[in-house]
C-alpha cells in the first residue's frame, strides 16, 4: 500500500511594492489623487485618471513611497498638459463677450450706464483675448503634435478662423466704447493693430483651411456642418469693422485703399459662402438633423447672414469721408442688400433655435459649441441697429432690442457654464474614449 505524501511549499517572501504596481481592489488609496487630474489631461496615457499617489502592494502593506502631496509645486511638464486639448475654439468666448459690448454700445435710445456697462464687458473681452492667447501659445510651445493634430482634423481646422474674428471683435470695440476708458489714441492704435493682425490671419485661414479641406481633409456629405463656414466669415469681419478706422486716417489714397479693401473682403466672404451654404443645406435635408453635440453650429449661419448686414452698413457710413460723391448712394444700397438678409436671417433663426429645443429635449449637453449662440446672433443684433440707423423705422429697432435680448440670455448661459467647466476641469479633459461594450455571446443549451 503506497501512503501518499503530502509536500508543503514554502510561501513566497513578500515583495516590496513598486510604483507601477496597481492597489489592490480591497485597499483604500491612500491620499488625494494627483493634481494633474483636477484638469482631466495628463501628461501620458499610461497614468489611469483615478490612480492615487501610493502604490500598494497585492500582499502586504502599503508602501510607504508617496508621490508629492499638492502643496508641492508643480513641474512645468504638469502644469502645460491642462493645455494639450485646448483648441482654437476657446477663442469663441473672446467673440462672444466682445460683440454683447459693441452690440449694446448702439442700441437705439440713450440709457444711462449702458456705455458704462459695454465699457467694463469689453475689458473683460480684452482680458479673455490675452489670456487664451497666452494658454494657445503654451499650447503650440508643449504641444506641437496635437497643435498640428488640429490642423489635420477637419472638424477643428475650421476653428482658426476664430482667431481673426476674436482679434478684429476686440479691436473694433476698443473704438466703439473702449476709447471712453483708454482715450481715443490708444483705442485707434490698439484696433488698429488688432485690425490688421486680425485680417492677415483671417484671409490666410481662408485660403489654408479650404486648401487642407481639398488637399487633406476628407469631408463626406452627410457630415458636413456650418462649422466650415467659420474661415470664410472671418473676412466678413474685417470688412465690418475695418471701415471705423477710415476717419482716423490722412484723406484721400489711404482712406480711399481701406474702403475698398474692405469692399473686397466683403466679396471675398460673400461669394464663397455662397458656395459653402447650399452644402449646408443639403445635408439637413438628406441627412435629417444634426448630432445633438453638433446642433449649436446651426446658428453659424446667422454670422455671415448679419454681418454682411453689419459691413454693408458701416460701408455707406464710412464711403462719404473717402469717397463724397457716393454719398446719395451708400445708404440706399445698405438698405437694399440689408433688408433681404435680414429676413432671411430671421428664418434661419427660427429653424435653427426649433432644432436647437428638440436638440436639448432629448439630452444636448453643454459644450464650447454653446458660445455659438452668441457671435452670430450679436451680428444680427448690429445689423438691425444700422438699418435702423439708415432707415429710422422703429420696427428695426425693436428688432435690435429683442435680439440683445436674447444674445444677453445666450452670454450669461453660456458664460456661466464654461466657467463651471474650468473650474471643475472638465473642459480642459481630452477627449472620453467611447465605452466598451461587450459582445454578446450566445450558448447551447440541453
Amino acid at each position: 500500500m503506497v501512503t501518499p505524501v503530502r509536500r508543503v511549499l514554502p510561501s513566497p517572501p513578500a515583495t516590496p511594492a513598486r510604483p507601477t504596481d496597481a492597489p489592490s481592489p480591497t485597499t483604500a488609496p491612500a491620499g488625494p489623487p494627483p493634481a494633474a487630474t483636477a484638469t482631466g489631461a495628463l501628461p501620458t496615457a499610461t497614468v489611469p485618471a483615478g490612480t492615487p499617489p501610493t502604490a500598494t502592494s497585492p500582499a502586504g502593506p502599503p508602501s510607504t513611497a508617496t508621490a508629492p502631496t499638492s502643496s508641492a509645486p508643480l513641474s512645468p511638464a504638469l502644469r502645460a498638459a491642462s493645455f494639450r486639448h485646448l483648441g482654437p475654439q476657446w477663442y469663441a468666448p473672446v467673440m462672444g463677450t466682445a460683440i454683447v459690448a459693441t452690440a449694446g454700445a448702439g442700441l437705439p435710445g440713450d440709457l444711462p450706464g449702458v456705455r458704462a456697462v459695454c465699457a467694463a464687458v469689453w475689458a473683460l473681452a480684452l482680458l479673455a483675448l490675452v489670456a487664451v492667447l497666452g494658454a494657445r501659445a503654451l499650447h503650440w510651445r508643449h504641444h506641437r503634435d496635437q497643435a498640428r493634430a488640429h490642423l489635420l482634423d477637419p472638424a477643428v481646422a475650421p476653428f482658426y478662423g476664430c482667431l481673426s474674428m476674436a482679434l478684429l471683435a476686440v479691436g473694433g470695440g476698443a473704438l466703439v466704447v473702449g476709447r471712453d476708458w483708454i482715450g481715443v489714441r490708444a483705442a485707434v492704435a490698439l484696433d488698429a493693430v488688432l485690425f490688421g493682425s486680425g485680417t492677415l490671419v483671417g484671409v490666410g485661414a481662408a485660403v489654408v483651411v479650404p486648401y487642407l479641406l481639398i488637399v487633406r481633409h476628407r469631408v463626406e456629405p452627410g457630415r458636413v456642418t456650418p462649422v466650415l463656414l467659420l474661415p470664410l466669415v472671418a473676412p466678413m469681419v474685417s470688412a465690418a469693422l475695418g471701415p471705423l478706422l477710415v476717419p482716423y486716417l490722412p484723406p484721400g489714397q489711404a482712406r480711399q485703399t481701406l474702403l475698398f479693401g474692405c469692399l473686397a473682403l466683403f466679396g471675398l466672404s460673400l461669394l464663397a459662402t455662397l458656395l459653402m451654404l447650399p452644402l449646408v443645406v443639403a445635408r439637413l435635408v438628406t441627412a435629417g438633423p444634426p448630432p445633438l453635440a453638433v446642433t449649436p453650429s446651426l446658428f453659424l449661419v446667422l454670422g455671415p447672414l448679419g454681418q454682411s448686414t453689419t459691413a454693408a452698413g458701416n460701408l455707406a457710413d464710412a464711403a462719404p469721408t473717402a469717397l463724397p460723391a457716393s454719398s446719395p448712394y451708400g445708404p440706399a444700397l445698405a438698405v437694399l442688400y440689408g433688408v433681404p438678409v435680414m429676413g432671411f436671417a430671421l428664418l434661419w433663426l427660427a429653424l435653427a433655435g426649433a432644432l436647437a429645443v428638440r436638440a436639448r429635449r432629448r439630452g444636448m449637453g453643454f459644450s464650447m459649441a454653446w458660445w455659438a449662440f452668441t457671435f452670430p446672433v450679436g451680428t444680427c443684433v448690429t445689423g438691425a441697429e444700422g438699418l435702423a440707423r439708415h432707415t429710422g423705422l422703429v420696427a428695426f429697432m425693436v428688432l435690435a432690442v429683442a435680439l440683445y435680448a436674447l444674445l444677453l440670455a445666450a452670454w450669461g448661459t453660456a458664460a456661466v457654464r464654461t466657467v463651471r467647466g474650468l473650474v471643475s476641469g472638465e473642459l480642459l479633459a481630452g477627449p472620453r474614449r467611447a465605452p466598451v461594450v461587450p459582445r454578446s455571446a450566445t450558448a447551447r443549451t440541453r
